[in-house]
């Protein structure tokens, strides 16, 4: 079993004395939990294809098209008119 040292800021220093608080974990229980939860994490982001992250973004049918791509020239005319309409 390896030996580490860490150092921790003041905050860092203070969420671990809360979560040992909380659980009643001595520091090395409660890094191992946090190493762990970091590393299933990093799996799950390392499996997300860029499609996921497009799913997520749920922009609804069309996204933020304002119309149709055959129709996009005069669509755009008409947001212009609209926008600039005096």
């Amino acid at each position: 079993m390896a030996t580490r040292t860490v150092r921790l800021d003041d905050e860092t220093e203070s969420v671990l004395r809360e979560v040992q608080g909380a659980t009643g974990l001595p520091i090395s229980e409660a890094l191992k939990r946090g190493l762990r939860a970091l590393l299933q994490e990093v799996r799950r982001q390392a499996d997300l294809l860029p499609y996921d992250l497009y799913r997520s973004l749920d922009l609804g049918p069309g996204g933020y098209a304002i119309a149709a791509s055959t129709y996009v020239r005069r669509a755009v005319r008409a947001a212009l008119k609209k926008k600039h309409r005096r």
